[in-house]
């Protein structure tokens, strides 16, 4: 643990990481019923749960002095980050004009609901190149069944006109979609949804898991059984599966999902650029509205408070002990079926908030979600094999579509040489009856 330490000493940090700001703390306008982060309130009683001048510049000043990168990313999350108001952020883009280094490129992002995005929002975050992610959950029925208003209210319209006001003033957004029990068992219904309705081009895939403590608490890491608003593991699996088929056959280079494009990096051998696939982690923490940083997003929690930035540079908390443990955690803490597991390259054991199941053996540590995940990667295997190897050779991953077509092409002409009782030309060792021969399911 040396190495971080002497780093932390100096105005950079060789370690990269990233910051979500929290503004307004966990206060927001909406009452989302899976969200994880609105019983955090009860961290600060008292609070007005409003990011104060003194610590926006502490925030921004370090933040920006603290990389040695070509860019910096400034991101606001929440809570709602919009309730600040504009000129909260009007502040922040001058700041960010005198703190940042010269040379450095200072990109800014946002997750709203979008509920107060108006005409003078979407020119501001045009103006200033704001990357915003806006939460939808696919069609009405799918989104409003927990995405409500303090007063129980469907929200789906206004999210809607926000998407509709960003496309008019060519902001720069992407969807973040929650998968739970009320989208769950409708994958493409989703997906064509915002391909083809909200024309969105970049979409985001987040699982809910919701575990619920011995007194029956939800929202923080803790017990090991989850709420019937969480997606279940075969269920996430079939999901990201049936997505991924469509993705395949005509999306490819036209419509980016984040999942997809992080395993493609793991079957590259690069980067997955989300962390939760990493085979580490401890570099993505989380800053209060007040001034406290903390582990993680999904660890907002006492005994992960890593200190104020107001008392101690935001540099040495990242790079200090208690964190890189925290981080290594992830690894060392992986149980023997997950280091032997064959997608272990691709997976990591997923984000630590979901391993709270046993492994088939007994131990503990195992991802709820294993299931589906296994199954999803061990799907995508052929394609991504394919798409890597394009990549490699310095050609486009969209080629893909087309070889597979020929792939299928002349399977069926295989098959339809075959007998009914011969084996699958696909080799699964099945009957051709019991496999591409069998009748299509309506």
């Amino acid at each position: 643990m040396e190495k971080p330490d002497r780093a932390a000493t100096s105005a950079t940090t060789t370690v990269a990481f990233s910051v979500l700001t929290k503004p307004t703390g966990a206060v927001c306008n909406l009452d989302c019923k899976y969200c994880f982060f609105l019983v955090k309130e009860k961290l600060y009683p008292g609070s007005n749960f409003r990011m104060s001048d003194d610590v926006q510049e502490s925030y921004i000043r370090q933040m920006l002095k603290s990389q040695s990168g070509p860019e910096v990313t400034v991101a606001w999350q929440g809570g709602e980050p919009t309730l600040m108001g504009l000129d909260f952020f009007r502040r922040s883009i001058e700041l960010e004009k005198r703190f940042r280094e010269p040379g450095t490129k200072v990109l800014n992002t946002m997750q709203t609901n979008g509920v107060l995005l108006n005409e003078e929002w979407c020119e501001f975050l045009c103006e200033n190149n704001f990357l915003v992610g806006l939460s939808l959950d696919g069609p009405r029925e799918m989104h409003d069944a927990y995405r409500v208003d303090k007063g129980g209210q469907p929200t789906f319209h206004k999210v809607l006109r926000s998407a509709r006001l960003m496309q008019k003033h060519k902001v720069d957004f992407n969807i973040l979609t929650t998968v739970h029990a009320a989208n769950g068992e409708h994958p493409l219904e989703v997906y064509r949804f915002l391909r083809d309705e909200v024309g969105t081009q970049f979409i985001q895939l987040i699982p809910i898991v919701e575990r619920i403590n011995e007194r029956g608490e939800v929202g923080n890491q803790e017990g090991s059984r989850v709420t019937d608003r969480s997606v279940k593991p075969d269920q996430w699996g079939r999901f990201l599966i049936t997505i991924f088929d469509e993705w395949l056959r005509r999306d490819v280079g036209k419509v980016f999902v984040q999942m997809f494009d992080a395993a493609l990096a793991s079957w590259v051998g690069a980067p997955p650029a989300m962390c939760i696939f990493s085979e580490t982690c401890g570099d993505a923490v989380a800053l209060e509205h007040n001034g406290d940083l903390y582990s993680c997003d999904h660890f907002v929690e006492p005994k992960y408070l890593l200190g104020n930035i107001q008392s101690q540079p935001l540099v040495q908390l990242v790079a200090s002990a208690p964190q890189r443990r925290f981080g290594a955690d992830k690894r060392d803490t992986l149980p023997r079926y997950c280091r032997e597991c064959e997608v272990r390259f691709a997976c990591h054991g997923e984000c630590p908030k979901n391993r709270f199941i046993l492994t088939p053996d007994g131990e503990p540590g195992l991802n709820y979600l294993c299931a589906g995940y296994m199954a999803f990667f061990k799907h995508i295997d052929h394609p991504m094999k394919i798409m890597a190897e394009l990549l490699r050779r310095g050609r486009y991953a969209d080629e893909v579509m087309g070889i597979l077509a020929a792939e299928e092409a002349k399977l069926a002409q295989a098959v339809a040489r075959a007998g009914r009782n011969d084996p699958c030309p696909c080799g699964s060792g099945r009957k051709v009856k019991r496999c591409h021969g069998a009748p299509a399911v309506s």
